[in-house]
């Protein structure tokens, strides 16, 4: 069952510093138009870039999954992310005035409040969700994290964590359902071992972490020079390590914590495929570096998978339209008539069928030894059925001619040669308006793309004869 989109419905504002930079930060969370997904806007810069919380744009997961677009750098997305993907979330602006969102307690709490403050509305557009059909796996060899995506009824998350100290040993946690995120994981905070702190705080790289939003889990001896650096960093006249190896007076929410922090990176990491998934994670020492390798792995194959996904029809079945339904509507006529069929049509898509034989006008000229369809004419077939999808939108469809605007991202996967049956399949990226029809085209024959395109076509009224 398709859902429709969601975003918020007012904008709602959080303030405070960001962990490794420390720099004061207020961050303003938008509703989105539909298909736009989630992204960054640093209205700190001149002409406010907009990054993409997209995958692709991982340059740095150290302390944090940082992102990067012609030289504009988020910092720390994750806990974010895995807020609004567990709010169910789908379109999202995130303005802020500084690299970093602000750290808040080191979780996603925060985020889910403001989120559920700003209200949560359905749009008009279906959700595209991944069905995971098969397992994805990525291993790190030298660590030993993996990240395994299964099959399952709705995204589930488990996550196994190891740190090898006697401290903090081996963790499990596991979210069967997003809706359990809040109560479950959202409050787990961030953590951080006493090692890592000392290396932050000696390189000054830990600017806005205090005892509030981080864990420090104490996995040595404190020197005395180490414990008067952190009194300094944290700004506290006293210190002490709790009887669990807890720096000072923070007390744990659940006693995997740890694990249940890692499950809520994994989430605002993987948010970053851009697409809602249906399958179970198992993530095993996971990590920013392990888990926005496999974010980029899995947006590939589903790009593959999408790009491969060749439609099915039973043409032994009565078209839709026959050829001469299509005359009636079209002002095309043979040898220009591009297409025999119309398989489907609905007010945002259209099916239409081409049979290429070797008779066709065509072949004559065109490698007459070695015959091609010319590319040009699969363009020009299916911007015929997208003809057909705008016309259906006039009464007195005769009365009107079709024009191109504009093609972009035009690709030719295959060659078509004689004997082939095309199927082509237009779907509208943009209501039509005026006239006006942009879409998504795309063709397929032997079970495979053959060819791509974004196109714009116009109709316009035919001249009145004299």
């Amino acid at each position: 069952m398709n859902k429709n989109q969601k975003t918020i419905k007012k904008e709602v504002t959080l303030s405070g510093v960001g962990l490794h930079t420390g720099k004061k930060v207020s961050m303003t969370l938008k509703p989105a138009p539909v298909n736009h997904g989630y992204a960054f806007v640093r209205i700190d810069l001149e002409g406010k870039p907009i990054i993409e919380a997209n995958a692709e744009y991982v340059t740095n997961t150290q302390r944090g999954t940082n992102l990067e677009k012609n030289g504009v750098s988020i910092n720390t997305s994750e806990h974010v992310l895995a807020a609004i993907f567990a709010s169910d979330i789908d379109n999202i602006i995130i303005e802020m005035d500084a690299p970093e969102p602000p750290i808040m307690d080191g979780s996603s709490k925060f985020f889910m409040e403001a989120l559920e403050k700003a209200g949560i509305e359905e749009q008009a557009a279906e959700r595209e969700e991944y069905i995971v059909k098969e397992i994805i796996s990525y291993k790190d060899e030298n660590t030993g994290s993996e990240i395994i995506l299964m099959p399952a009824d709705e995204y589930q998350i488990t996550t196994m964590v190891d740190f090898g100290t006697k401290i903090l040993g081996t963790q499990n946690a596991t979210l069967n359902t997003l809706s359990d995120f809040k109560s479950e994981i959202s409050s787990a905070r961030t953590f951080s071992f006493l090692h890592e702190l000392e290396m932050l705080l000696d390189n000054n790289l830990i600017k806005g972490g205090d005892l509030n939003n981080a864990i420090i889990y104490v996995d040595k001896e404190i020197s005395e020079d180490t414990m008067s650096k952190l009194k300094k960093a944290f700004k506290k006249e006293k210190l002490s390590v709790t009887p669990n190896g807890i720096l000072d007076n923070l007390t744990l929410h659940w006693a995997n914590e740890a694990a249940r922090h890692k499950l809520l990176d994994v989430i605002g990491d993987l948010a970053l495929v851009g697409t809602r998934i249906r399958g179970k994670v198992i993530a095993n020492k996971p990590g920013h570096m392990v888990n926005t390798i496999f974010a980029k792995k899995l947006q590939k194959i589903i790009k593959k998978e999408k790009r491969n996904n060749v439609p099915n029809y039973d043409l032994s079945q009565p078209p839709l339209m026959d050829i001469h339904k299509i005359m009636s509507i079209l002002p095309h006529r043979p040898p220009f008539l591009l297409i025999d069929r119309i398989l489907e049509l609905s007010d945002k898509h259209v099916v239409g069928m081409k049979n290429v034989t070797m008779n066709e006008a065509f072949f004559v000229g065109h490698f007459p030894d070695a015959p091609v369809m010319p590319g040009v004419l699969q363009v020009e077939a299916m911007a015929q059925c997208g003809g057909i999808l705008v016309l259906s939108s006039v009464p007195d469809p005769e009365n009107y001619l079709t024009y191109f605007m504009k093609m972009d991202k035009v690709k030719f996967k295959q060659k078509v040669l004689p004997g082939d049956t095309l199927i082509f399949k237009a779907e509208l990226i943009t209501p039509i308006r005026r006239g006006i029809c942009h879409m998504q085209a795309c063709g397929y024959a032997n079970n495979k793309l053959v060819v791509e395109a974004e196109l714009m076509a116009q109709i316009a009224k035919k001249p009145k004869e004299e």
